[in-house]
């Protein structure tokens, strides 16, 4: 019986060793898993806009209706014909609906504007011939002295405005980025990490971010600057 005692004994002491020793692995762990550095890596990569989207948006304005009709065909065809003679085929060429107002049928008295009727579209380039529409850019004066009058509402509520240049090659570019960005960010980790006495360990939670696609400069809107910035957190050991 008391050998049994004396085993018993051994035994539950045994049991309180080995429970203070996990605990003890377990306050450790749990103490190094709330440690942990958070910071953003960025990357960019400056590129070639490979689409242009431009509208030209035109309106002609008078009080006889068959004249204004006949003047805005001439109008369209005239612009039709200036992207054609820069390159441009006719897939790359768009022209909006029609849009006609009658702007006495609202208005009475003094309040009628002197020209009755009003007809716009828009005719729109969209191509992939980034150094052609460049180009094609410098000659719109060509239009104005043919009294193309560009500007105003065009067909299906659109306005006349430049050319947007759009970058649309971003997935063959994009894991790079990334893989850049996240390595500036353990960089950063690192030195945080060795000012503070402690080593990086592994990655706890990680975030893409932001993709952002800009303008390089307000006089270059054909050159694009793509810009990654990834957000990172890190386990600290010590």
């Amino acid at each position: 019986m008391k050998t049994d005692k004396i085993v018993a004994a051994v035994i539950v002491a045994l049991g309180l060793a080995a429970g203070g020793w996990f605990m003890s692995k377990g306050l450790a762990g749990l103490r190094t898993g709330d440690r942990y550095v958070s910071v953003k890596g960025s990357a960019e990569k400056v590129v070639d806009a490979d689409l242009v989207v431009w509208p030209l948006a035109h309106t002609v304005s008078g009080n006889d209706l068959g004249e204004v009709q006949r003047g805005l065909e001439t109008n369209t065809t005239a612009i039709r014909d200036f992207f054609k003679t820069a390159g441009f085929g006719d897939d790359e060429i768009v022209v909006a609906p029609a849009r006609l107002e009658d702007r006495w049928a609202y208005s009475y008295g003094e309040n009628k504007p002197p020209e009755r009727y009003r007809y716009s579209t828009t005719v729109t380039l969209r191509t992939t011939k980034v150094a052609k529409a460049m180009q094609a850019l410098r000659r719109t004066g060509d239009l104005l002295a043919k009294g193309v009058m560009l500007g105003g509402n065009g067909g299906e509520g659109e306005s006349s405005s430049g050319p947007e240049f759009d970058y649309t090659k971003l997935n063959d570019i994009k894991p790079a980025l990334i893989a850049e960005a996240t390595a500036n960010a353990r960089k950063s980790a690192e030195q945080f990490a060795k000012d503070s006495g402690a080593r990086i360990g592994g990655i706890r939670t990680a975030n893409q971010g932001v993709v952002d696609i800009s303008n390089r400069d307000a006089g270059s809107p054909q050159v694009k600057k793509v810009r990654v910035v990834s957000t990172v957190e890190y386990f600290l050991k010590d």
